[in-house]
């Protein structure tokens, strides 16, 4: 993205502020020994600070479409960041280097982001702004003449450029395939062997005991005697389920989708 930023720089500078003059733009670093092999009109721009804006992060995620709007995928926002350029003119005289600083402020002040015919690379590709800022004071953590005393070199008049320019992360996060036709749902009885259990066995956790038949009260007899009991009588309840039915209730038209089983609690035959 840097070097991107770079050319876009180059371009805009070529046509708005010298407008075609045999001047060059570099960007290397103005130190002393630089500037003594200079022996023609140079504009330099010098990257010295990279930094994140904080204050443009952006969380979540973003769907990626294609031409029938569908999602074909997700990524991350992108991330913006601050390129801080020195910008100097290089020329046998002061008055000429005060002229073609003057035509840079002009030219950068006329847009306040980079002309989106003059990006290029992935700055195109992304669809967004790239921002531009020009001879704002310099942040609380450092000056220019911080800078030039780094440098080696003697104090020069030169602008501040500060260019906003978005990074994407490429952190794609897949989807899965489209759905092509509707999910069918289906109700069918449940087995018998399935149906005589209580509930689904559960790992580490025991079976739920079988309920004891509850006695059913004597009936009485004359004189307030109890009646005797019948072989049939003394054997307790059992649980018991209704037969499979013939065919299973699917609610789908071709007969395809998944069978989805409701299973119940057993009843006691009376």
């Amino acid at each position: 993205m840097i070097h991107e930023v770079d050319e876009s720089l180059r371009l805009l500078m070529r046509h708005e502020a010298l407008h075609g003059a045999d001047i060059d733009i570099l960007f290397e670093t103005p130190t002393k020994e630089w500037a003594s092999r200079r022996n023609t009109p140079t504009i330099d721009v010098f990257l010295y600070d990279i930094r994140e804006d904080i204050g443009r992060r952006e969380e979540g995620v973003i769907a990626v479409r294609n031409e029938d709007g569908k999602v074909t995928g997700r990524r991350r926002p992108p991330r913006y960041y601050k390129l801080s350029y020195l910008v100097t003119a290089w020329t046998q005289r002061p008055e000429d280097e005060h002229r073609l600083l003057s035509a840079c402020m002009a030219a950068l002040l006329k847009h306040g982001e980079l002309p989106e015919e003059l990006l290029v690379g992935s700055l195109k590709e992304i669809g967004l702004s790239v921002m531009v800022n020009i001879a704002l004071p310099p942040p609380q953590d450092r000056s220019i003449s911080d800078i030039w005393t780094a440098l080696g070199g003697e104090l020069k008049p030169s602008l501040e450029l500060v260019v906003v320019a978005p990074l994407e992360t490429h952190f794609p996060i897949h989807v899965g395939p489209q759905l092509t036709e509707p999910p069918v749902f289906g109700v069918r009885r449940a087995d018998p062997a399935v149906s005589a259990r209580n509930r689904p066995e559960i790992p580490g956790v025991p079976p739920r005991p079988a309920p004891k038949p509850e006695p059913e009260p004597a009936a009485k007899g004359r004189k307030g005697k109890k009646a005797p009991v019948t072989k049939a009588e003394e054997e307790p309840a059992q649980a018991v389920t209704d037969p499979l039915p013939d065919e299973d209730i699917v609610m789908s038209s071709d007969g395809s989708g998944r069978t989805f089983r409701m299973q119940g609690l057993p009843r006691r035959r009376r």
